[in-house]
């Protein structure tokens, strides 16, 4: 006798965002998150700084155990309701260079 199992699982359909700056972006990193909070209202958000990478300017930033560099990778990341992320879209279209952020549907699970 076998026995199914079906797992029902409670999910929100999302958007979810990425950001790709540097340290050195610092004034444009702050608007940013400032933007997210005050204005969006964005649920949360998480920034990760990179040991190592390179963007259009081909240029490698990486660290250094010696070296204190100021100017590493970093990916911003965020999701919410496709409401919420829609006039973020318009704000990074406008405001960032373009290939610098990606956005993809995702579905969170509880």
């Amino acid at each position: 006798m076998s026995v199914n199992f079906v797992l029902i699982m409670n999910h929100q359909d999302v958007l979810f965002v990425r950001v790709y700056l540097t340290e050195a972006k610092q004034a444009q990193l702050k608007q940013l998150l400032k933007v997210l909070h005050d204005d969006y209202h964005i649920s949360g958000v998480t920034l990760f700084r990179g040991i190592s990478g390179f963007g259009d300017s081909r240029q490698l930033h990486e660290a250094h155990l010696l070296d204190l560099s100021l100017d590493l990778p970093i990916a911003l990341e965020f999701f919410d309701e496709a409401e919420k992320i829609k006039p973020v879209l318009v704000y990074l279209e406008q405001e960032m260079k373009p290939g610098h952020w990606v956005y993809w549907p995702a579905r969170t699970g509880t």
